[in-house]
């Protein structure tokens, strides 16, 4: 059981690139957090657009992406207002999408130093 579980993240973390490859997102990293403890979920990608639209639409584009390949929706929302930084939460998987100078000053990859960061070659 857990083994599927695992592989449907897995999945999940690939049919999310997918969709942000199809939309030129820039600088992908997808950060491997199951054997951190503390961790609230299995997996980040962390991503950025290069304005407000594009991240909007990188967010939208992932939302419908990931739905018509693998029918997953999202749990949660948070940052579609403003667009600076859109999170798209999965549960298991956790997508942040940032505008350049918010990825800048959060520096989410920096505080997950015992997992693994993986950068992502763009399409």
């Amino acid at each position: 059981m857990t083994k599927k579980k695992e592989n449907t993240s897995e999945v999940l973390v690939d049919t999310i690139i997918e969709g942000l490859k199809e939309k030129k997102a820039v600088d992908i990293v997808k950060i491997d957090l199951r054997n951190i403890e503390s961790a609230v979920c299995k997996y980040f990608i962390i991503c950025n657009g290069t304005s407000n639209t594009h991240v909007s639409a990188l967010a939208d584009s992932v939302e419908d992406y990931v739905r018509e390949q693998i029918n997953e929706k999202i749990w949660k929302k948070e940052g579609q207002q403003n667009a600076q930084w859109i999170l798209l939460d999965y549960a298991d998987v956790v997508l942040h999408i940032f505008q350049q100078e918010y990825r800048d000053f959060y520096r989410l990859e920096s505080l997950w130093a015992d997992a693994t960061v993986t950068p992502i070659q763009e399409a």
